[in-house]
């Protein structure tokens, strides 16, 4: 008999009430999980954690008050050996990198078969990552873009503004909140996304995001 000192504490946070209570009863039959609490929404989930200490959060990433991958960045700055797992139905790229990029050690979808997120709560525990298949896929990808030199090339074109915007891009925020960090409206900041992506040869933010990581541009606060 497993006590609740060595359980997997896990925090289950979605906005749907249905969502929570079905991944509370398969998660309780687990011998080796505890489900410490639910959120409904992402500023709970955060005000939760320091309480609770779980070890694994599944963390839905559309939520009201605060959304997943603003909840899940605000997570691991203060307590970064807490693994999130992204449990979501969107496979933008818009929802993709910027989760991962603000610490969630996996991305779900919520088709996953019970048994499997399971086995994902676990691997998570241990320190390794799982993706759903259609999320591999989609990063090897983006990775894979060919015309690397052309980019670099067209990467001197870039104005200051426009490697200000790519920097937070590649941290995972939002037009919204880059908006508010550089003080221009969302519309100013998709106008300067649009002329970056044709700038650069890409074709969605994914691509933009790690480009910025393998040219080490979000490091660089100039």
């Amino acid at each position: 008999m497993i006590s609740d000192s060595e359980k997997i504490k896990v925090l289950i946070v979605d906005d749907h009430q249905v969502v929570r209570q079905g991944l509370r009863t398969f998660l309780e039959l687990q011998e080796d999980v505890l489900v410490v609490g639910e959120a409904g929404d992402g500023l709970t989930a955060v005000e939760m954690v320091q309480q609770l200490e779980p070890d694994v959060i599944l963390m839905d990433l559309v939520m009201p008050h605060l959304d997943g991958i603003a909840a899940t960045r605000q997570i691991k700055a203060s307590t970064p050996d807490i693994k999130v797992i992204a449990l979501t139905s969107f496979t933008e790229d818009e929802k993709v990198f910027p989760a991962i990029q603000a610490g969630a050690s996996s991305y779900l979808l919520k088709d996953i078969s019970p048994d499997d997120l399971v086995d994902a709560i676990r691997a998570v525990y241990l320190g390794e990552a799982r993706l759903h298949p259609d999320i591999t896929r989609k990063l090897m990808e983006q990775v894979a873009y060919p015309a690397e030199r052309t980019r670099q090339a067209h990467a001197e074109q870039l104005t200051k503004r426009e490697l200000q915007v790519i920097r937070l891009v590649a941290r995972g925020w939002s037009n919204h909140e880059i908006a508010q960090e550089l003080v221009i409206s969302e519309k100013t900041v998709k106008t300067h996304i649009s002329n970056i992506l044709s700038k650069l040869h890409l074709a969605d933010r994914t691509q933009l995001a790690i480009y910025a990581l393998k040219n080490a541009l979000f490091n660089d606060e100039t």
